[in-house]
């Protein structure tokens, strides 16, 4: 197939860039700053020539947005409702304009969309909308609100000849620097992973790649459109949800954190507390429904897999010194020496 990446340098780009193009597809990245072969600029608002590249396509995974990992303040909401809704809409109107359209268009959402519930699970077709909810801070509501109109932008376009389904993605677990995941690890290796402000809210989850294999399952799925959650099919307390990484990463004990300490926290790491207190638990309704199996279903399996993996990419990178003062680069068992210019 031919792929076309939307806003595919984060996180969850990178990860379908790779696997995709290991499968043997062909993937095009659309980003801000091209910076390999494969890349093409664009901004996210407007048409341009990087139009062409969905043209003749065979699906279009629309994943741009400003990342949430960041301060909520009113700048930042609004730099996420903007790219978020913006890119949907520009996307719609190149694949309108195509002569010859692709025949899925999968657009990033978010299980945020769903409320702050303890409960019973969300799924789609009984999932409660979040909103203007008791007890929970009022911008809350406007993190929905993002996902509502993200999805509203897709619903809205004009594209007859493309099948449409938008991905309510849980948080995304992968051993790559910088991701979800990553951080939580290096937390619980501080001695951090403890449970926060009581730890009773869900944690909704999928393991990376199952991320994949559900994604490659809606575009070869003719039949499904519409909105889809993309998350495991056991969500589980924040509390629990710890403690098993704890367990997998062979750490005895993590202190845990009030909600004050939480707001603490999320400050210094430029983050925002919603992140880790608002409880998402949703399960994935039609993915079962139309026969996808999970191969890693439960926390336990996954957080063992990801530690392991983690740990082999580190002795990977080990396997490098830094650059020195003189601007070599030398193995650890020093045959092998490069130099940077």
């Amino acid at each position: 197939m031919k792929v076309v990446l939307p806003g595919g340098t984060g996180q969850v780009g990178t990860l379908l860039d790779r696997a995709l193009t290991a499968a043997g597809h062909e993937v095009v990245v659309l980003t801000r700053h091209p910076e390999r072969e494969r890349q093409i600029p664009w901004d996210g608002a407007t048409l341009g020539d990087w139009t062409g590249a969905l043209d003749g396509a065979d699906a279009v995974i629309n994943l741009a947005g400003r990342s949430v990992s960041c301060r909520y303040t009113a700048e930042n909401l609004r730099a996420m409702m903007d790219s978020r809704v913006d890119s949907a809409r520009i996307v719609g109107r190149a694949i309108a304009a195509a002569t010859r359209p692709p025949r899925v268009w999968l657009q990033m959402s978010t299980a945020t969309i769903y409320a702050h519930r303890f409960d019973a699970a969300h799924d789609e077709a009984t999932g409660v909308i979040g909103g203007s909810e008791t007890g929970v801070p009022d911008y809350w509501a406007y993190s929905v609100e993002i996902a509502r109109n993200w999805e509203r932008a897709q619903t809205e376009a004009p594209t007859p000849a493309t099948r449409k389904v938008a991905l309510r993605s849980a948080m995304v677990m992968s051993p790559d620097r910088g991701g979800v995941f990553d951080v939580l690890l290096r937390m619980t290796r501080l001695g951090l992973g403890g449970p926060v402000a009581g730890g009773a809210q869900y944690v909704s989850w999928i393991h990376d790649e199952d991320f994949v294999r559900a994604v490659e399952f809606l575009i070869a799925r003719d039949d499904l459109e519409g909105p889809v959650n993309l998350a495991s099919p056991g969500p589980l307390p924040h509390r629990r949800f710890m403690r098993t990484l704890r367990s997998a990463a062979g750490v005895p004990f993590g202190l845990p954190a009030t909600r004050w300490m939480t707001k603490l926290g999320a400050f210094a790491m430029r983050s925002d507390t919603e992140l880790l207190l608002k409880s998402r638990r949703v399960v994935p309704g039609r993915l079962h429904a139309a026969g996808f199996t999970f191969t890693r279903p439960d926390w336990d399996g996954a957080a063992t897999d990801l530690v392991r993996r983690s740990r082999a990419a580190a002795r990977a990178r080990r396997r490098f010194q830094l650059p020195s003062a003189s601007g070599n680069i030398t193995s650890s068992s020093g045959n092998i020496t490069t130099r940077v210019r």
